[in-house]
């Protein structure tokens, strides 16, 4: 196995980092999905590598003007009373010039998330914390399969527009709503789709030949069913692979990898 077989996923840490953010703006993208710049000085060192990165979202807190940030006690984040409901999203587009930084929001639902990304009124202070640390990819890839559904489209959409010219990128989005459709464009040479079932998407396509990845996300139980199919697929290899489970029917402030042990 050559050497770059086996550091295919490179993983750098950053130092933890917890700052306080204004909600600047609220866009309408599609019926289910909202996008939020938030900004503020405290992003002036913010930094995230990888494209499937993930930050904490410290929702406000009713009874404070600023929600409690998370600070590092004993080597582990430690949040003082009262806590605020956090959740993972992926950081789409950082302005390091004027400092604000872009998430996308699914807004179907009554969670709290959903709730505050609705309704939060402009101005409100938050909290982000972390990323933590960050996935990076080889350059030189020939190809890449990308597999979500709506929680999985910001880390799909930031990869599509990094990619460069010399690659071929496969994508395959479940949507519940048709609407919710996007115009990704990228420098790479694309085949999207939008489907019923990422199952039988993965089922008609085979594993190409050459140096590639295959990145999924979404709910746990279907993506690790989805990476169970993927890998009885002829060539496919673990090493080349990541599929993470975003969230999970039922349960609240799900985000985890699937490993063989799901």
């Amino acid at each position: 196995m050559s050497t770059q077989e086996k550091t295919l996923i490179q993983r750098v840490r950053h130092p933890f980092r917890s700052r306080h953010v204004q909600l600047l703006k609220r866009e309408t993208l599609t019926p289910s999905f909202v996008r939020l710049t938030l900004g503020g000085e405290a992003l002036h060192d913010f930094k995230s590598d990888g494209f499937d990165d993930h930050v904490k979202l410290i929702l406000p807190h009713e009874d404070l003007e600023r929600p409690n940030l998370p600070k590092i006690v004993d080597g582990k984040p430690h949040t003082e009373e009262p806590r605020s409901i956090t959740r993972d999203y992926t950081p789409l587009n950082f302005d390091p010039v004027n400092c604000t930084l872009q998430m996308d929001f699914v807004v179907q639902g009554d969670g709290p998330a959903a709730s505050w990304a609705r309704s939060a009124p402009i101005g409100q202070w938050l909290g982000l914390a972390g990323p933590r640390g960050s996935m990076l990819l080889p350059e030189d890839l020939q190809w890449q399969w990308l597999f979500g559904d709506e929680s999985a489209m910001p880390a799909i959409e930031r990869r599509l527009a990094e990619l460069p010219a010399n690659t071929r990128a496969v994508v395959r989005v479940q949507l519940n709503d048709a609407a919710d459709q996007r115009s990704w464009q990228s420098a790479a040479e694309l085949d999207l789709q939008w489907v019923d079932s990422l199952a039988e998407a993965a089922d008609a396509l085979e594993i190409p030949q050459g140096h590639g990845f295959i990145w999924a996300a979404g709910e746990n139980r279907a993506m690790a069913a989805l990476r169970k199919q993927l890998l009885a697929k002829p060539g496919a290899e673990a090493r080349r692979m990541r599929i993470a489970s975003y969230w999970k029917q039922g349960e609240s402030g799900h985000h985890k990898v699937i490993d063989d042990g799901a």
